[in-house]
């Protein structure tokens, strides 16, 4: 069939799939490909398919990610096509389950934000894990090795991995929320502190992180409605936090200010072009961060009430 064939050819050049079940018993069983599973459940057409696939190979995408993009699938429908695809279970609303410290001890937090995924329960040698992408065999194979377990990968969307993950790493419940909440990503504690008394005092809720990957992790766990960024920051500096917020559902819509002590047009320009809302110069003065942090604010809300 032409169809068939178009996205086999692109899911090759994509390498989003390699055609094969791999599960820990060792055998092998053929998979159909993601694109035949929407189509034959009557999720998407044949025509979208191959457009999508096409634009997930301009932009060096994998085509989950580019198919939550477009909004053409839900999370859940997307869930239940990946469980088809690979055989594996489709689980949700975990967050509230109860989960012994034993269970997220098997793996750091820092491991289950950065792979999207989340222990289910331990039973004997078996660890059910929940994940986003079940493409991403090595961490699994990994958790496998280092553990002594067998894993069972179940699939669930990414919302529900990250309430479990604050639920039960940060103890925190993302179904609460009293107070807009402004992330300061900055490791010039002199910055953080005043941008927070000034934001504080203004019935903000705000957190704080000392490098561009601190802020990835507390960008993705807390779902801050406005971010400050510094351009310059270990680990990981303005534009880059900037770029990875950009290519993850949760975030790509939250404006990002850039914090900077330049104020020549070409920096301004170039901020500009990488996408961030806006930007603050150094020495921050409370007025103009309020101003501009309420302007943030009404675009995210306006963004948002779009996505709901």
């Amino acid at each position: 069939h032409p169809f068939i064939k178009s996205i086999v050819s692109l899911n090759c050049s994509l390498k989003i799939s390699d055609g094969f079940n791999v599960n820990w018993g060792g055998s092998m069983t053929k998979k159909k490909l993601l694109g035949e599973i929407l189509v034959e459940t009557g999720i998407i057409s044949e025509n979208t398919v191959i457009r999508l696939l096409a634009r997930a190979k301009r932009y060096n995408k994998k085509f989950g990610a580019i198919l939550l993009e477009t909004e053409l699938v839900t999370p859940e429908e997307l869930v239940n096509a990946l469980a088809l695809q690979f055989n594996y279970k489709a689980v949700s609303n975990f967050a509230s389950n109860p989960i012994s410290s034993e269970l997220t001890s098997l793996i750091p937090v820092d491991v289950a934000i950065e792979n999207m995924l989340f222990p289910l329960n331990l039973e004997g040698k078996s660890l059910f894990l929940a994940v986003a992408d079940p493409t991403n065999k090595r961490i699994v194979s990994n958790i496998a090795a280092n553990h002594g377990l067998e894993v069972i990968p179940h699939v669930a969307t990414r919302k529900d991995i990250i309430s479990a993950i604050s639920m039960h790493y940060h103890h925190k419940d993302l179904a609460v929320h009293h107070q807009k909440t402004i992330l300061i990503v900055d490791d010039d504690e002199l910055i953080t502190t005043m941008a927070r008394d000034i934001l504080n005092n203004e019935s903000y809720r705000t957190i704080v992180a000392a490098n561009g990957m601190e802020g990835y992790k507390q960008a993705i766990s807390e779902f801050p409605q406005v971010i400050l960024a510094d351009k310059i920051m270990p680990k990981l500096d303005g534009y880059g936090l900037l770029s990875a917020l950009k290519n993850i559902p949760e975030t790509r819509l939250v404006p990002v200010i850039l914090i900077t002590s330049r104020t020549e047009p070409e920096e301004e320009a170039l901020a500009f072009k990488k996408g961030f809302f806006d930007f603050l110069t150094k020495p921050i003065h409370k007025v103009t961060l309020v101003t501009r942090v309420k302007r943030a604010l009404q675009y995210y809300e306006h963004q948002y009430s779009f996505e709901q």
